[in-house]
């Protein structure tokens, strides 16, 4: 019987990258268990008060998930904080730059 309760578990990380640092939380979780319980469960949102998940998005492994997704054992999820520039703004600058620079050489 020990063996049927242990399978009908999983266990998950959760990571989420703030600007000065990174913060790692692991939870055990029944198996039918949603992104958003994994990360409640894994206290997180304690150790990091800037996560807001109802704003970020989430992930798993780098793949956009939803917070009422399913999870595997094992699995990664990740807390994505918002872009502090627009990529291809920032592509267009690094692109003038690198022009300047090799006009100038």
């Amino acid at each position: 019987m020990p063996d049927s309760v242990n399978a009908a578990m999983i266990t998950v990380q959760v990571v989420y990258a703030a600007q000065n640092a990174i913060y790692h939380a692991q939870a055990t979780l029944a198996a039918d268990a949603t992104l958003h319980e994994a990360i409640v469960q894994s206290g997180i949102v304690n150790m990091c008060p800037a996560i807001d998940v109802s704003v970020m998005k989430v992930g798993v492994f780098g793949k956009l998930r939803a917070l009422d997704a399913g999870l595997h054992d094992a699995d990664r999820i990740e807390i994505y904080r918002p872009l502090s520039a627009d990529p291809m703004e920032a592509r267009r600058r690094r692109a003038k730059k690198q022009a300047r620079q090799q006009a100038s050489s």
